[in-house]
């Protein structure tokens, strides 16, 4: 691919943008009694977000996220409190960037159009645009749309806005780490695909796995800016 091609990148923001697999780990080891390994627990939380997400798809993220906090707690024998729950829903605003990001955030907006599409409500991403420095042209959350990825709406609402601004599907790169949230749907809704593979090929991770092949694949963001940077 030639990167000069772009003219937007859009985003997947929580473990792409957003350390979000050291905030759930975290959060989630306040609680009484959770003493499973990394990946044990992060497979919880995935399992849990997909079911909670599907079941109720018009539910805001806090409501989501204590939700989740609820079930994976009950997986490893700790029956949740409301305070608790609440406690994790209001971590995100404490998930950190990862140290590349904000970086190869100025860098690229430089040479596009910066949008998000992420699977929080508004005020959530608040806290994390703060962070990030805010550089993105629009943001388009669960709460705008009424569903969560892989669902098809966050980018058929992102084709309508870049249509606004003259850029087709063609010209746009989606950058994300999940496969089975972003890549599938970014995909079909013909964007190319970036997988940024912060796990480095280790398996496992806060997201379900699947079978799809990305476009191009980098282990972070400054490694997408380089690439951009080089022509290629």
């Amino acid at each position: 691919m030639n990167p000069r091609t772009f003219r937007a990148f859009t985003f997947d923001c929580y473990g792409t943008l957003i350390d979000w697999e050291q905030g759930i780990l975290r959060a989630l080891r306040t609680l009484p009694g959770i003493d499973a390994d990394d990946d044990t627990l992060l497979a919880a939380f995935a399992r849990h977000e997909h079911t909670v997400q599907e079941a109720d798809p018009s539910a805001l993220y806090p409501v989501v996220l204590g939700r989740v906090c609820k079930l994976a707690a009950a997986d490893f024998g700790h029956t949740a409190t409301d305070e608790e729950a609440a406690a994790f829903a209001a971590s995100i605003a404490d998930w950190p960037p990862f140290p590349d990001t904000i970086d190869a955030l100025g860098y690229l907006k430089q040479h596009g159009l910066l949008m998000v599409l992420s699977n929080v409500d508004r005020n959530s991403f608040t806290h994390s645009a703060r962070r990030l420095g805010d550089p993105f042209h629009a943001v388009v959350t669960a709460q705008d749309v009424g569903s969560y990825k892989p669902a098809p709406a966050h980018f058929e609402r992102a084709t309508a806005l870049l249509a606004d601004e003259g850029i087709g599907p063609g010209e746009v790169l989606h950058v994300a780490q999940s496969l089975f949230h972003d890549v599938v749907p970014g995909r079909a809704a013909g964007f190319a695909t970036c997988w940024i593979d912060r796990r480095a090929g280790r398996p496992g991770g806060a997201t379900p796995p699947v079978d799809v092949e990305p476009d191009i694949t980098f282990h972070d963001l400054a490694a997408l800016a380089a690439w951009h940077r080089a022509g290629g």
